[in-house]
């Protein structure tokens, strides 16, 4: 299988290059976001106790999203490899995913990290914030703090995959296509 973590900060285009990564591979996405507030709608017994952290103003617990991507992964045996956006965040949550991925047998391939500098990723965020709801995209000031978090808090666990051999820097301040096309030469060497 190949799977792989797409990470960089806010603004490094992420969702964009999934997209087209899903679509060239054939992957499944497992976006955390995405999936909590599915399994939430559904009402699932990972739903209903995330839901319940949530309402209580706490972070979900990280054996309840591995819960949950298990399920997914165990709901989808057809897929060529999966794709994670946004996760993991930390060390412990990446310990936890090689362990969920050891057991199934099915190991991250690649962590292909997007690397932009600050400026221009202020400067994609506001260009998004211009045209989407997210408020969070219209204040360069809290947009430079949420690349300050991703730089203090995230930015750690590429070093975690680094000392695995399995971090792949890749330039991604070019256009869209340009950056597509270097992921896509790193993939094609391990798929």
């Amino acid at each position: 299988m190949l799977n792989i973590i797409l990470f960089g900060p806010p603004g490094s285009g992420k969702g964009t290059q999934a997209a087209k990564l899903i679509e060239k591979y054939g992957l499944l996405h497992i976006s955390t976001g995405d999936l909590l507030r599915q399994e939430i709608k559904d009402e699932t017994p990972l739903g209903l106790e995330a839901k319940n952290f949530m309402n209580k103003g706490l972070l979900v617990p990280d054996d309840v999203v591995i819960g949950m991507i298990s399920a997914r992964l165990d709901a989808e045996t057809e897929a060529k490899g999966v794709i994670f956006d946004g996760f993991p965040r930390t060390i412990a949550q990446a310990e936890a995913l090689d362990r969920l991925l050891e057991f199934k047998k099915a190991p991250i391939v690649l962590m292909l990290a997007l690397h932009v500098n600050d400026e221009a990723l202020t400067e994609r965020l506001l260009k998004r914030g211009a045209t989407s709801d997210r408020a969070d995209d219209q204040n360069e000031g809290i947009i430079r703090r949420r690349i300050e978090v991703y730089k203090n808090e995230t930015s750690p666990v590429a070093n975690y995959y680094d000392k695995q051999s399995k971090l792949v820097n890749i330039h991604g301040e070019g256009t869209i296509d340009e950056t597509f096309a270097l992921l896509v030469k790193e993939l094609e060497e391990v798929a």
